[in-house]
């Protein structure tokens, strides 16, 4: 990832909305985002501002229960697919193996996936980690790596 801080600090949630569309400027077809944190975090916040950037215009919500949302959006000029996936109600890698959802890893498609900590095995490398820490009741800090 070209140009991207290391580390960021949000003061609230649209600090959160507007760094995860600055984030998106820096994204290419085929990335794949890694967010880990606790509830409340602000993944869910991250990815709305991803998805702005992207022009998407439904209301983006996490996929705890349908586990991957999808959306059609647009970057740099060409079409993208916005593969949204919830890893929380997984039991590990093996179960997210049988969602079928490596299959998202192929191609031109932006993966971000919440609760990634959960399917470590899954991650594939390249991917883009970001951890998000609570550090306050509105103030959160974004950490963000490649992955090896």
């Amino acid at each position: 990832m070209e140009c991207c801080p290391t580390e960021f600090n949000s003061n609230s949630e649209k600090e959160t909305i507007d760094f995860g569309e600055y984030f998106a400027s820096l994204l290419k077809q085929g990335s794949v985002i890694a967010l880990s944190g606790g509830l409340g975090a602000g993944k869910t916040c991250f990815v709305k501002g991803i998805a702005l950037a992207l022009s998407i215009p439904e209301i983006i919500t996490s996929p705890t229960y349908t586990i991957i949302n999808e959306y059609k959006g647009i970057l740099k000029g060409s079409p993208v697919l916005l593969c949204h996936i919830d890893a929380y109600r997984l039991a590990g890698d093996e179960d997210f193996n049988s969602t079928g959802a490596q299959e998202y890893f192929c191609g031109n498609n932006i993966v971000i996936i919440e609760w990634s900590e959960r399917i470590p095995n899954s991650i594939p490398a390249g991917a883009i980690t970001v951890s998000i820490e609570i550090t306050g009741p509105q103030s959160r800090f974004f950490q963000i790596k490649d992955k090896q």
